[in-house]
């Protein structure tokens, strides 16, 4: 299929794509404040600057976008032009983020990742729930976590 835009103009918006605050970490983030977890934002001392810190709990959350990180989810299509950059840049990023996992964890910290499908819900009870599911593992203690729509 042929792209709908221009090669100067899809490249804009893909520039434009941002990687913190995006919509699926702020919805994790207010949840969760909501519920009184405290958390630090993108802390720059932790490999991978994770998005959400919870020093009390030694935990942290990674709020990953389907398409960025190669997710096996209805979200994720590989892209039809430019597809070695594309898988050679997801496959990169998936590395990238396991390797900084095994060394957080290493590290003593417990890490959860929270999926963009499972934030794409029909209904806010659905997301109530995926954060309730998030409250439970932090203060559980499990060590790793993952939280996806499928």
């Amino acid at each position: 299929m042929v792209d709908v835009v221009s090669p100067d103009v899809r490249s804009r918006m893909m520039a434009g794509i941002k990687g913190k605050n995006t919509k699926p970490e702020l919805i994790v983030r207010r949840g969760l404040h909501r519920l009184g977890f405290r958390y630090r934002l993108h802390d720059k001392k932790l490999l991978g600057k994770p998005d959400l810190v919870f020093p009390k709990y030694k935990a942290v959350v990674f709020a990953h976008g389907c398409f960025w990180y190669g997710h096996d989810c209805s979200l994720f299509k590989w892209p039809k032009t430019r597809e070695q950059f594309w898988r050679d840049k997801i496959q990169g990023n998936m590395d990238r983020d396991c390797m900084q996992r095994q060394k957080l964890e290493h590290l003593g910290w417990r890490c959860l990742i929270v999926w963009e499908c499972a934030l794409k819900a029909k209904t806010g009870h659905e997301v109530d729930n995926l954060l309730v599911q998030c409250a439970n593992w932090l203060m559980g203690d499990e060590f790793t976590g993952e939280i996806s729509g499928q």
